[in-house]
């Protein structure tokens, strides 16, 4: 289970993530708003601690700007107690929030109870243009043909169609469907996009796997 800590305090962030590493728990820190949100949008955390007091970009800001790309369930840190900021913080989309100052064993309950509530769901059939991604049955087909595909190869189709119209660089893809990083200079993932292309676009005139060039990749219908 991964976890993301945005913590400015340095004690105090330093403290949660030694504690949720001991609890059995991966967990990575960032120390302002800025760098938190990058690492939330970058990597699919299963839980992120949140604080609301943070510098260049506050805990309200992160999690509004993390709602519109991704559901991540938010744990809410702040040292103010008025209802007026919890309410916002829940309408934000925060999923719990828990007082400054207060004990680890209570965060860590807190914790243990969203895990449990799972991941949201997701949908079962992905749709673009002609494209068809029944994620169930891990069928894929484009203009009723049926496009059989490699599990890598199905894994990469359907990271590009939950995140269509989004950029992924090639890092990104290598740690989501891999599972481990490379390094710059290899080219597997740009192997992996070819393969893909060949049985989803070159039979077909409008092509949905598009480049952004010193970017990466996207899924994406253009006219």
């Amino acid at each position: 289970m991964k976890i993301l800590v945005v913590e400015d305090e340095p004690k105090a962030g330093d403290y949660l993530v030694k504690g949720l590493q001991e609890s059995g728990y991966v967990a990575d820190l960032a120390r302002n708003g800025v760098d938190g949100l990058a690492l939330a949008l970058e990597h699919d955390y299963e839980l992120i601690v949140l604080d609301v007091m943070l510098p260049q970009l506050d805990g309200w800001s992160v999690l509004a700007r993390l709602r519109e790309r991704k559901q991540t369930p938010v744990l809410f840190l702040t040292a103010r107690d008025d209802v007026v900021d919890r309410v916002k913080g829940l309408e934000l989309g925060a999923d719990d929030y828990l007082v400054k100052p207060f004990a680890f064993a209570e965060l860590l309950a807190r914790v243990k109870t969203l895990m449990r509530r799972g991941p949201v769901r997701e949908a079962e059939v992905i749709r673009l243009a002609d494209l068809e991604i029944d994620v169930l049955r891990r069928r894929v087909t484009r203009q009723a043909n049926r496009i059989e595909l490699t599990a890598k190869e199905f894994a990469l189709l359907h990271l590009l169609a939950k995140r269509q119209g989004e950029v992924l660089s090639r890092t990104q893809i290598a740690s989501m469907v891999w599972d481990m990083n490379f390094d710059s200079d290899t080219n597997v993932v740009d192997v992996a996009i070819r393969r893909l292309r060949a049985k989803i676009d070159d039979p077909y005139s409008v092509k949905l796997i598009q480049t952004v060039r010193g970017m990466g990749y996207l899924l994406e219908e253009r006219p």
